[in-house]
């Protein structure tokens, strides 16, 4: 039910913060009692919203900013969120607890370690480590890697944890009997085990742990219950079980609650979101206030109202009208297309021509489906100059120079961080090799000790060879000679140190590989990093909390991402390519979950075209190719369900006839193409069925050599992997473990 139309202090008197708000937000920031769900249309201000709405708690006195628990999804907004409320309220905004899910479990958790077994300079494992755990654990029960990847078992345990199961706690349902001959559930145990034994805890324990901590004892649950009066949820549509059962056992004292999303922005099932959360909110919160957030200050109304009429065909939603006072603006350009190629030609065309009028590309993105799609658009960059970035590629914190590092500074900060020692104890090389660490674990294992105390415990005896003994020690000495300069050195300092001294700054400067230097340059930035926080172990926690850069390129650049990626974000002019059946909707989403899949792909195209504050570009391809063969296609349903008064239909008049399209996609009415050859991957030409406007459906474009794109091989010395391009007796796989290489078929064998 909505709330009357009634600000809580006459304009009058209404303090500066809360000028310029729509009567809509006004209620959503001044209805602070009881709990509350405001559904944030796209562009309606909601962060506004929230920033007002916690000012406006404490300018009001109904409670310190200890007393406030605000959740945010994402670290940028949580920064974004900080910078406004000084900016309206000053120093009175210290204090609060303002952060994403993560951080603020791992707050908690640290205070309350010893509940669950750990100790409170646990380590956060990112997810590297993550899988090097699993794949020894795996290996150690004879868990066949082929059969069972140790990234397909991780994601199970994430699965579990995102439902808020400890392995005590899986339901018989839910135990995935079929997942490595029946062991996935003892697998999970033995990785929690190994987990606490390590003092360590993944992403999905700093909730997990956190709910076990409120479920069991009582005391601790009541004092939070207590400390927080008041509750702020951003993106509450992309919470998952283990979130929403943390909110809701939190909320029950004062039940002050408000929950900020939009049920038609919902795109993370994969995640673990349960879109459920937001659609039952007044089920499971009687009394609650509901306050939609409308009015968007982004799009024109074209555009708007094609999303609305696009979403209109979800059943699962709450139920919202975007409007504006813009101007109408253009319509949603629509386009048919031969092939990607051809649909990258038209895009970069479209592009130079808002380049030519001085329009910035900047505010120009172009938003796939899926990551295959980028390559075309790339290419045709590059053939044009046009510059682009692309949004998602590898992040700061992921590069191995900086993971060598920051091991060396967990182990320093953390001395059973047995992963961390695994991974330096020989980088640089020191002569201590696989025999060494075979010893070292057989005495872990036998006296369940970290690695550092079995190494100490080694080297003063003759089990090791003299030479592996004397590296050992030296590399012991220095990790306690470190671990006491940490009392008095500054940590950026210490960096420094441990750097130079364990030899890891000389082996960058010694090789003569053209990566190098930029890996030295990364190093120095990983040192000044750490001076804006306080101590080693703050650096570390955001290190394993924040892994995106948030450093954005240099220059004026076209944006290209996929759509998951583009959430939160907006520019001038959007292009949505590859609007076909089967690749958006994407299939397998709908195979694997149905009606909910479905819905979850409209949801997705709905966050593309409201993206675009201008105009967007929608299009289609009669062909593509995919999985290594080319696939004729037909325009997706999206597209039949997007208002046609607020389309400009272009088509090419000698392969798209405009009622054939609009009406269903009648694609035996399409005529000939004259051209039926195109370039196919690596430059080489294939022809087509002739006479046919499209390939004949499962025509393989390319198979040399008996193998194909796609197929699972084997090498003798990088081992298995997925063939990604054929070129001749020429292979490019991408390796499970050795990355990106290109073979001779000769030396793999398929598997």
């Amino acid at each position: 039910m909505a709330e009357p139309d009634r600000p809580a202090i006459p304009d009058a008197a209404a303090p500066p913060y809360l000028a310029g708000l729509n009567a809509a937000q006004r209620r959503a920031v001044e209805a602070v009692e009881g709990p509350v769900l405001v559904l944030a249309g796209a562009g309606t201000g909601k962060t506004r919203v929230l920033t007002t709405r916690l000012a406006h708690i404490l300018a009001t006195r109904r409670a310190w900013p200890s007393q406030i628990l605000a959740v945010t999804f994402t670290n940028k907004a949580a920064l974004e969120m900080k910078e406004r409320l000084r900016a309206m309220i000053g120093e009175a905004a210290e204090g609060l607890w303002l952060g994403t899910f993560h951080s603020i479990g791992a707050r908690i958790l640290r205070r309350h370690a010893e509940a669950v077994g750990l100790k409170p300079n646990f380590t956060i494992l990112d997810a590297d480590d993550q899988l090097r755990l699993v794949k020894q654990i795996a290996a150690a029960e004879g868990i066949d890697d082929r059969r069972w990847p140790a990234r397909a078992l991780l994601g199970q345990f994430e699965r579990w944890k995102d439902r808020g199961y400890t392995f005590h706690q899986v339901p018989a349902g839910d135990q995935g009997r079929e997942i490595a001959n029946g062991k996935g559930l003892p697998l999970y145990q033995l990785y929690q085990e190994r987990l606490t034994a390590l003092n360590a805890a993944d992403f999905g324990d700093l909730l997990l742990q956190v709910l076990t901590i409120f479920r069991t004892r009582s005391d601790l649950l009541a004092e939070y219950q207590q400390r927080f009066r008041y509750l702020l949820v951003d993106e509450y549509q992309d919470t998952n079980v283990a979130q929403y059962l943390w909110l809701r056992l939190l909320a029950q004292t004062h039940r002050n609650l408000c929950c900020v999303g939009d049920d038609d922005q919902s795109i993370y099932s994969w995640r673990g979101a349960e879109i459920g959360n937001i659609l039952r909110f007044e089920r499971d919160f009687p009394g609650a206030q509901i306050i939609r957030l409308e009015q968007n200050y982004r799009s024109t109304p074209h555009i708007l109202a094609a999303a609305a009429g696009l979403i209109s065909k979800n059943e699962g939603r709450l139920g919202k009208t975007l409007w504006t006072a813009l101007d109408a603006g253009e319509r949603i350009t629509l386009r048919g297309v031969w092939d990607g190629e051809e649909e990258a030609r038209w895009v970069g065309d479209e592009i130079e021509q808002r380049q030519r009028k001085g329009g910035a590309l900047a505010d120009i993105a172009i938003l796939v489906r899926a990551g295959f799609q980028t390559r075309e658009f790339e290419e045709r960059f590059i053939t044009l100059g046009l510059p682009y970035r692309v949004i998602g590629g590898p992040r700061f914190y992921e590069r191995q120079e900086i993971r060598d590092a920051l091991a060396y500074l967990r182990l320093v900060h953390q001395p059973a961080d047995d992963l961390a020692f695994e991974r330096i104890v020989n980088t640089p090389r020191r002569g201590i090799g696989a025999a060494t660490l075979q010893s070292l674990h057989a005495l872990s294992r036998a006296q369940r000790m970290p690695l550092t105390e079995s190494a100490a415990r080694l080297v003063e005896t003759d089990e090791l060879k003299p030479a592996s003994r004397k590296a050992l020690r030296d590399f012991l000495s220095g990790l306690h000679r470190w671990r006491g300069m940490a009392e008095t050195v500054v940590h950026p300092e210490l960096a420094g140190i441990v750097l130079d001294e364990s030899g890891y700054t000389q082996m960058w400067q010694e090789d003569k590989s053209p990566e190098a230097p930029g890996r030295l340059e990364n190093l120095k930035e990983l040192v000044a990093a750490m001076a804006e926080f306080d101590n080693l172990g703050g650096f570390l926690d955001h290190v394993s909390l924040v892994m995106e850069t948030t450093a954005a390129a240099a220059g004026d650049m076209v944006s290209l991402m996929t759509l998951h990626s583009a959430k939160g974000l907006e520019f001038d002019t959007v292009f949505l390519p590859g609007w076909e059946e089967g690749l958006f909707p994407n299939q397998r989403a709908m195979d694997e979950t149905g009606r909910a899949g479905l819905e979850e792909e409209r949801r997705l195209a709905y966050v593309g075209i409201t993206r675009a504050r201008r105009r967007a570009y929608v299009s289609y391809a009669a062909n593509r190719f995919m999985y290594g063969q080319w696939q004729p296609t037909l325009p997706s349903r999206f597209i039949a369900e997007l208002p046609k008064e607020h389309l400009d239909v272009v088509a090419d008049p000698g392969l798209y006839p405009r009622a054939g399209m609009m009406e269903g996609g009648d694609w035996s009415r399409m005529p000939p193409r004259a051209d039926l050859t195109r370039l196919g991957p690596l430059g080489r030409r294939a022809p087509l069925i002739e006479g046919s406007p499209v390939p004949q459906r499962g025509h393989e474009l390319r198979r040399v050599g008996g193998f194909a794109t796609g197929d699972r091989i084997f090498h003798q010395k990088f081992g298995y992997g997925t063939v990604r391009a054929v070129e001749d007796n020429k292979l490019a796989i991408s390796f499970d473990k050795a990355g990106e290489k290109m073979v001779m078929d000769a030396f793999v064998e398929r598997v």
